[in-house]
């Protein structure tokens, strides 16, 4: 018999690759970290002999989500302002209040709350885009995740950076001093047309056709930002960074939510990453995404939350729902966005979005042990006749209960293991205090 570290037994596996697969009364097989074998019960009990099992008869496994579109750390200022539209948000409560108040310390607690509240939801893996990139990675190191960190560029001043050459400085002297591993990958991340000129976009094109790294911004989230880019450039936001060289593969376009016929067919035909945010773009009223549409063409398709200032939540499971019904809707047809896909865009997606499919995104033998059991026993998802539909259309992010990431448990029957949550807690009570005060009062 092989030795392995552990053996997962469950009621259900769902690989993701193969799309669709389903396997009953199965085993994962983890060694080093690392899947060894996904096969059948009484298969992997005369295969293997294990340190440890773990029997989870009612459960489900899947790969561990991918949270392909985050703010991490401004899971502090979740429910700072409600209920209004994204640019007066922007403008009159979000970025005051980071100019105030943002810093390293506010990021690493806003970055641990996050992962907290990840992991609780099935998330194993996250793109991230805000300041201090450098605090975010400590937490992400601290906390076991997976994590895609963006490199912040903006043409004006912030708490990270007072000019376009200081954030290409500091950003690149993370790149050196910091290099990737399958851990934590790096993003160039410049925030969005409306907030980046054409000089810091050509240095972004150069930076990344340097470096190899993916692209990772806002593009085409609100019909304002289409308006403004045709007086100013006289292009839709699409077109532009295609003259700047920046729409490729590489490009992770989170929300594309007004987006013409012709530029559907160039999204897939340039292999740019569509990063869909359902429930932020409803919240905020940005529109519908065509994501049927997208998916018709052939565009590569992941899914994220957005922050959780804007959405409000980091829920994965509740935004693979949200994604499916809202397609389906747009789209007139019930057929649209079957539940196999949804949990593919959630999962393998997110991963081949972020240069980590080789890694994680499906449970294949070789790829890291980054695995979410999810309790399908409980009255709310049953009977339980197709398990991949129970779990996007019924089953709730709280029925997650473990979760490993490179073989390691994270989450142990609902408890997190390597975060403290009283002391977290305490830390965000305290940034509550300082970020509650009127802002001019300050």
């Amino acid at each position: 018999m092989e030795s392995v570290d552990t053996l997962i037994q469950a009621g259900w596996i769902i690989p993701v690759a193969p799309p669709g697969e389903l396997l009953v009364d199965a085993a994962v097989a983890v060694r080093d970290g690392r899947i060894v074998a996904v096969c059948g019960r009484e298969e992997a009990g005369r295969r293997f002999r294990a340190d440890e099992t773990v029997s989870l008869p009612d459960h489900a496994l899947i790969p561990g989500l991918v949270n392909a579109h985050t703010h991490a750390a401004m899971t502090l200022l979740r429910g700072i302002a409600d209920d209004v539209p994204l640019m007066e948000w922007l403008n009159e409560h979000i970025w005051p209040r980071e100019v105030r108040w943002v810093d390293a310390d506010f990021v690493r607690t806003g970055t641990r709350l996050a992962v907290a509240e990840m992991l609780r939801g099935g998330t194993t893996c996250f793109a991230d885009m805000y300041f201090f990139p450098d605090a975010a990675r400590e937490a992400v190191l601290e906390t076991g995740i997976r994590a895609a960190l963006g490199l912040i560029f903006v043409d004006f001043p912030t708490p990270w950076a007072r000019c376009p050459e200081e954030y290409l400085e500091k950003n690149q002297d993370l790149l050196r001093r910091h290099p990737a591993d399958d851990q934590v990958r790096w993003l160039l991340a410049p925030h969005a047309p409306y907030s980046v000129g054409d000089a810091t976009f050509e240095k972004v094109a150069e930076l990344a056709d340097s470096t190899n790294l993916r692209v990772h911004l806002h593009l085409h989230e609100t019909a304002q930002e289409i308006h403004e880019s045709l007086d100013r450039y006289g292009q839709r936001p699409l077109a532009r960074l295609e003259r700047l060289g920046l729409a490729n593969d590489r490009l992770l376009a989170a929300h594309m939510v007004h987006l013409t016929a012709e530029e559907i067919d160039r999204v897939a035909e340039r292999g740019i990453h569509v990063l869909h945010c359902p429930e932020s773009n409803l919240k905020l009223a940005s529109g519908f995404c065509p994501l049927a549409r997208l998916a018709d063409a052939g565009a590569a398709l992941a899914l994220g939350t957005d922050g959780a200032a804007s959405n409000n939540d980091l829920d994965l499971v509740g935004e693979m729902r949200t994604a499916a019904l809202l397609a389906k809707g747009v789209a007139g047809d019930p057929e649209v966005l079957p539940a196999a896909k949804v949990l593919e865009m959630a999962t393998l997606g997110g991963a081949e979005a972020l240069h980590l499919a080789h890694c994680t995104g499906s449970l294949e033998p070789g790829k890291y042990a980054d695995i979410v059991a999810i309790d399908l026993g409980r009255p709310e998802t049953q009977p339980c006749y197709d398990p991949i539909a129970q779990i996007v259309y019924a089953a709730g992010r709280d029925q997650v209960t473990d979760v490993w990431v490179g073989g390691r448990r994270l989450l142990h029957d609902h408890r997190l293991t390597t975060l403290d949550w009283p002391a977290l807690k305490a830390e965000v009570a305290e940034w509550q205090l300082r970020l509650a005060k009127p802002l001019e009062s300050e």
